[in-house]
């Protein structure tokens, strides 16, 4: 089962009012946290053997191929709704178990019940803030009785998200992702089973590197100035190390349950 250093509350499926769910889940997690993989965390918290999981915002579907080859998840519908990025993953031939869609979260052509387990990696966040509590009941929808969702989110704290902050602050859209996730468990429309939070740990080569990954990025479009990228630029390279550019990045992930 690994560490538990970063859990808050584990096992619990009782129905809270909003000062209690307000009490158990926590925008940012204790000083202690792991150092780990999102892989090992899954594997740490759902078995997805014989599973039917879907993955809202697949984005390059990185995830989305660590689950299918080292798992024996049944299938994955991976959905992307960023087209330039969805078209890219329609011609990945080598993942037989995965099936690429294109919807967004907040309205989802699929069946009632109809998955084990809903993922969210790092993109609850981009749902847009009026459409968040929409997409949670779609995903209470399409969840089975008893199934689980699994939402990981970047806590806006650290190194790197201060050197992002200056052309693209998200600490405000990331705290009402959190907002929306305490809103259903308080509903009762999904149970809080575990919030957990660990450190992800980025290894760049060069600001050069930095600066392309934001160019690449389709699903958000950032109008940088030159005296955006100047400031990001002089933050950046503050960092450098005899290992290149090391950075320890703070998450949180929800575990939610929909009733049997």
């Amino acid at each position: 089962m690994g560490s538990t250093a970063g859990v808050i509350r584990k096992g619990s499926r009782m129905k809270f009012d909003t000062d209690k769910v307000m009490e158990m889940m926590n925008l940012e997690g204790p000083e202690k946290q792991d150092e780990t993989s999102e892989l090992a965390v899954i594997q740490r918290m759902l078995n997805l053997k014989n599973a039917r999981l879907l993955e809202l915002g697949c984005g390059a579907a990185e995830k989305t191929r660590q689950i299918a080859e080292t798992t024996d998840v049944s299938e994955i519908v991976a959905v992307e709704i960023d087209s330039i990025q969805h078209e890219k993953n329609l011609r990945i031939d080598d993942l037989p178990k995965v099936t690429f869609k294109s919807y967004g979260a907040e309205e989802i052509p699929e069946e009632d019940g109809s998955f084990d387990v809903v993922m969210m990696f790092k993109s609850l966040h981009h749902v847009p803030s009026d459409k968040m509590d929409d997409a949670l009941l779609e995903i209470r929808r399409v969840l089975k009785p008893g199934g689980y969702a699994y939402f990981s989110e970047p806590v806006f704290a650290g190194e790197f998200n201060e050197i992002m902050r200056v052309f693209h602050d998200e600490e405000s859209i990331r705290r009402q992702a959190f907002e929306a996730l305490t809103r259903t468990v308080a509903r009762r429309n999904l149970a809080l089973n575990e919030e957990y939070f660990f450190k992800s740990r980025i290894k760049l080569q060069s600001w050069e590197q930095y600066e392309k990954g934001i160019k690449s990025i389709t699903h958000t479009e950032h109008s940088v100035t030159s005296d955006q990228l100047a400031e990001a630029k002089q933050r950046f390279l503050q960092h450098e190390t005899d290992r290149g550019f090391v950075f320890a990045i703070p998450n949180r992930v929800d575990l939610l349950q929909k009733s049997a």
